[in-house]
């Protein structure tokens, strides 16, 4: 099983330089490089410091010039705040500058703070139906001569400038959920992220048998990789997990309240949560964070990669993103590295 890293730019404190954050991200994906990790994944999000990414062929470019081997990818594009043929010419410009390293990620995206502000009227179904409209569409445009007559775009014979490095393509991967989606994906020979979000590992298993179920729908279409998401923390010891527990706690009570799009924000800050709003998502209480993510001393995050790896996922991605400081990420990171990474050569 390959390993990769989830990261953005985040903060809560309005004084810390985003220049600050830029050097951050750039130190963690060189840490992984150094390690042999596959691949770091950026995604894209807007008006939020809670995930800074406006476009992550940028933050792909930057990264590109100080990495050399790791792989790239888009953790994932919102596909219908693009247009194909801008889509199309921006990832094939991406794969030239990484010299060839670049996957893309392609979702409906999930935020409706985000659909509000981007794509008034955008529902999760009309996001999901321009995402499979999407993917063809850049495919057709990265062979050239490309006319297309769907039903959200339309345009007249067009080849992507420049086409990308990659042949045919750079590797598209559909983040998908339900069973249709994991159906899109195998049958348009795509591969697949997936993300039990804080659900555990009942959802780990359920997740990889849709996508056993979409292949064997499939017989014809060779098996692709399968990546699995999920925040992950290698601890000092017991009390060090608890606090990493805690802190996950907090993290993804703020991310349910951005998915409800009830709060207030401020300069791009969620405005901060009351008790009651905490104590009504018991969901992510700090027993469940210990439980359903992977957080723990370096014996049990093997213990639970093993299993997911025997389940049949291809890629694990450490996603990082988390309100912790840098140093403690790094730190998490780096006891990944030493302690629980040697298991898996």
């Amino acid at each position: 099983m390959k390993f990769s890293l989830f990261v953005h730019m985040e903060r809560s404190d309005l004084g810390k330089p985003h220049s600050e954050l830029l050097d951050e991200l750039g130190e963690l994906v060189m840490l992984a490089e150094e390690a042999g990790f596959e691949t770091a994944w950026i995604g894209e999000h807007h008006g939020m410091e809670f995930t800074i990414s406006p476009n992550p062929f940028i933050n792909i470019a930057y990264l590109a010039a100080r990495t050399s081997r790791i792989r790239l990818g888009t953790g994932t594009i919102i596909a219908p705040f693009w247009h194909p043929i801008k889509l199309a010419g921006e990832a094939a410009m991406t794969d030239i500058i990484t010299g060839g390293r670049l996957d893309v990620g392609i979702a409906r995206g999930a935020y409706s703070y985000e659909y509000q502000r981007v794509f008034p009227g955008l529902d999760a179904w009309g996001a999901g139906q321009r995402m499979r409209e999407m993917i063809p569409a850049i495919r057709g445009l990265w062979d050239g001569d490309y006319e297309h007559s769907g039903e959200f775009w339309q345009f007249p014979p067009t080849t992507s400038s420049p086409k990308p490095l990659q042949k045919p393509y750079p590797p598209i991967w559909v983040a998908a959920r339900d069973p249709n989606s994991h159906d899109f994906a195998v049958a348009n020979k795509c591969k697949v992220q997936v993300t039990p979000l804080a659900s555990g590992d009942d959802e780990v298993a359920s997740l990889m048998q849709r996508f056993e179920t979409a292949c064997a729908a499939h017989p014809n279409i060779a098996r692709p990789e399968i990546m699995l998401l999920m925040h992950t923390f290698v601890a000092d010891d017991a009390a060090d997990a608890d606090r990493l527990s805690e802190d996950l706690s907090n993290f993804y009570c703020q991310f349910g309240s951005w998915f409800q799009n009830k709060k207030p924000v401020h300069q791009g800050i969620l405005e901060p949560l009351t008790g009651d709003e905490i104590a009504a998502m018991p969901q992510y209480a700090p027993d469940k964070m210990r439980k359903n993510l992977v957080i723990g001393e370096a014996d049990e995050v093997i213990v639970r990669l093993k299993a997911y790896e025997a389940l049949g996922y291809d890629q694990y991605s450490i996603w990082i993103d988390s309100g912790l400081s840098h140093e403690r990420k790094k730190k998490s990171l780096q006891l990944f590295i030493d302690r629980v990474m040697p298991a898996f050569i």
